[in-house]
């Protein structure tokens, strides 16, 4: 196993965000924001990926980590962003496109849709949470984002070793 990490081509560099979903989102707001401090910074609605989000943050600078805070569009449509509470944990990645060719072939599965443009405007691939006969590895559950980092947050990374 430590020969396949010693080729790795990428490095995940730190969390990025974590995305909580509830059927109103206005209960998390007011834990996240009202009683804990956090600051919303943007608003992200997409009918196709069914999510009305608040985009929050702590931190500050590349160390920045967002807290997304979701519901659905429509509530009897998929994804159903709510039914996990835990949505999904972002991942700064320091070459996405690197990274989603190198696990592909070793086997991890990736949600449809490939790298896109996410809701914070870098790019993003999604980790499928459940396993199959073709790609055996997956989140076990959890659905994991990918965020391609900007060359600040690598460069901050990089600077912490």
């Amino acid at each position: 196993m430590m020969a396949a990490a010693d080729k790795r081509p990428f490095k995940v560099l730190g969390i990025q965000q974590i995305a909580i979903g509830a059927t109103h989102k206005d209960r998390l707001r007011r834990l996240w924001v009202d009683m804990l401090g956090l600051e919303v910074t943007g608003n992200f609605v997409s009918e196709r990926e069914n999510v009305d989000e608040d985009i929050c943050s702590i931190g500050t600078g590349p160390f920045k980590v967002e807290v997304d805070l979701m519901q659905p569009v429509d509530i009897d449509k998929k994804p159903a962003v709510h039914t996990t509470p835990l949505n999904h944990v972002g991942l700064w990645i320091d070459d996405l496109p690197a990274a989603v060719q190198w696990l592909t072939a070793q086997g991890v599965r990736f949600a449809p849709g490939g790298i896109r443009k996410g809701a914070a405007g870098f790019d993003i691939c999604f980790l499928h949470p459940k396993s199959n006969e073709e790609f055996p590895i997956a989140g076990e559950g959890v659905l994991i984002e990918m965020v391609q980092a900007p060359e600040e947050v690598i460069n901050a990374f990089s600077a912490q070793t």
